[in-house]
């Protein structure tokens, strides 16, 4: 369709943007250290880290990386929660020339051989509450390298001795582990430092990242990510910024709060390196859902942006503490990841003064493909408007434009839509157009004005509170169950996580009971792939052929 949305852009966001203006993300990042040096880059547990401090620790990472036989492209997964740690070893990666595999570190030792297994990461940098789980399938992952860190390692003396005292004993969130030749995060920086790293020589078609996804299959896909991918999407979404950015003082820093996953896209380029990019300090949140403590690390803090999912904003807004946090400096709040809903949305902005504006992505897309404008001064109920350098087009399921006005699949084309999927070339085949656009898999409609907006998920997929559930994983998973003969996972609405997983089971064995199943599923799914409501049918409903109609469950619940 005619990029009809260009003439709704808000004043002084340009309909392109340089996005070849640094050649790789390492040069991004290099700039920044250099420009913003004396400024706090994150915060975390009341200790600021500057951005040399940041620049200092990911020279040695990256030089002690570089000891360890590693070659240009390596992947290096990372498996920690939002603490200055992650920020630190992604920016050693990328300088030494390797590749970042985010890790979900609430994954079971299932979903992690398989990235590992599938990534070919020949190291791992990972916190020590997770430990266990690595080491459960340290043998047969290629992954033989071991970095492992505790929450406070960077806190200093002592705050990060009692830290991690009461971590693994008073609350106990630390299993027991064993990974022989694993070294501690302290001593690979302290073995780093004062060795110069040789500088990566990586350019824009250079892969920077392998963001695993999910997938129709059941088996969880790695987004090729380049270079120039992610260095397009800070861009973009930093010019999409400006006519908020423009309302905060000039000379103050923007504070922004970190609350998404760094292992999530959303969090990791539009908190994190987006953060980079404009000299801003983001608070770094290692669980929100820990609400009180959450509220505690802000409270005297001047919050300016404030990226999240619809779950988070709905359960802050209603939480007691709210109005401990001064929120009358916040200038953007970006709703992303699920659908934002107008409850939440009405709330927030009685709360705070600051509309949700919500944004479309997927990590095939670094993740942001558009948004509302941030002068919004209301919730739109939309997906808001192609970014800069972004077209998009509906189309049907012969890869046809529909006519205006009619329903089609959302097609993203952009310098940030992803290079394909990890060595899957027949699943890069499936989401790709001959003409270069990206298959969402999302169905969407467009008004005169060019803004987008959902209104069904050609997939099966199901979102939980902005992650990404694919139904064939989940059955894959339960129907090797001992006494489970078929089943299939839908999503239902959940007033609290948007969508929820509802399982339905045929059993082979009567005696199988939901408390089994659900130990099961706690063995081996993560928390939110896990099925809210468990129910036990004689027969599933299929088609002539024998194909589960999933629609069909849908329907009923």
């Amino acid at each position: 369709m005619d990029p009809i949305w260009l003439e709704h852009y808000p004043a002084g966001v340009p309909h392109n943007v340089d996005v070849a203006q640094y050649p790789s993300l390492v040069a991004l990042i290099d700039d920044s250290f250099k420009k913003f040096g004396s400024l706090p880059a994150y915060k975390f547990m009341g200790k600021a880290f500057s951005f040399a401090q940041v620049d200092e620790m990911s020279r040695s990472l990256a030089a002690y990386l570089q000891t360890l036989g590693l070659a240009a492209g390596d992947r290096v997964a990372v498996m920690m929660p939002n603490v200055p740690q992650y920020p630190v070893t992604v920016a050693a990666i990328l300088r030494a020339g390797y590749v970042v595999v985010n890790v979900n570190p609430l994954y079971t030792p299932r979903e992690l051989e398989h990235q590992l297994k599938d990534s070919g990461a020949k190291a791992i940098v990972i916190v020590e509450n997770f430990a266990h789980v690595l080491q459960k399938v340290m043998s047969t992952a290629p992954t033989k390298k071991v970095v492992v860190t505790a929450l406070g390692d960077l806190l200093g003396f002592p705050k990060s001795l009692i830290v991690n005292t009461v971590v693994r004993k008073l609350k106990k969130m630390v299993p027991a582990f064993e990974l022989p030749g694993a070294v501690r995060f302290n001593d690979a920086l302290a073995a780093g430092r004062g060795k110069s790293y040789a500088a990566a020589k990586v350019g824009p078609d250079d892969i920077a990242v392998l963001q695993y996804t999910g997938g129709t299959t059941g088996v969880s896909k790695g987004a090729v990510l380049l270079h120039r991918h992610l260095v397009a999407n800070i861009l973009q979404s930093e010019a999409w910024y400006q006519p908020a950015l423009k309302k905060i003082p000039a000379g103050e820093q923007i504070n922004t709060v970190c609350a998404l996953p760094i292992y999530h896209i959303f969090g990791f380029n539009t908190n994190m390196m987006l953060g980079l990019r404009m000299g801003g300090c983001n608070i770094l949140i290692a669980n929100p859902r820990d609400l009180p403590t959450m509220f505690k690390q802000l409270r005297g803090e001047r919050i300016h942006s404030f990226p999240a999912v619809n779950t988070l904003f709905n359960a802050m807004a209603h939480h007691a503490d709210f109005g401990s946090v001064d929120w009358s400096h916040l200038k953007i709040s970006v709703g992303g990841g699920m659908a934002v809903q107008s409850a939440t949305a009405k709330l927030w902005l009685e709360k705070t003064g600051c509309p949700i504006v919500e944004g479309y992505g997927l990590s095939e897309t670094s993740p942001s493909a558009t948004c509302n404008p941030v002068d919004s001064s209301a919730y739109s109920g939309n997906i808001g408007l192609p970014m800069p350098n972004t077209l998009l087009k509906l189309i049907d399921d012969d890869g046809h434009e529909v006519s205006p006005g009619t329903p089609g699949e959302i097609a993203i084309k952009g310098p940030q839509v992803m290079a394909g999927y990890w060595q899957r070339p027949d699943e890069t085949a499936k989401v790709m157009t001959a003409d270069g656009y990206f298959r969402s898999g999302d169905i969407g409609v467009a008004d005169e004005r060019g803004y987008f907006r959902i209104v069904d998920r050609k997939k099966d997929m199901i979102l939980v509170s902005g992650f990404n559930v694919y139904p064939n994983e989940v059955e894959e998973v339960v129907t090797q169950m001992p006494g489970v003969l078929e089943c299939a996972a839908i999503g239902v609405a959940d007033a609290k996580c948007g969508e929820a997983v509802k399982l339905v089971i045929v059993r082979s064995d009567p005696a199988v009971t939901e408390e089994q199943v659900r130990a099961y599923c706690e063995a081996n799914l993560t928390g939110y792939k896990r099925p809210k409501i468990v129910e036990f049918r004689t027969e599933l409903p299929k088609t002539p052929v024998g194909k589960i109609l999933r629609r069909e469950l849908r329907d009923k619940a």
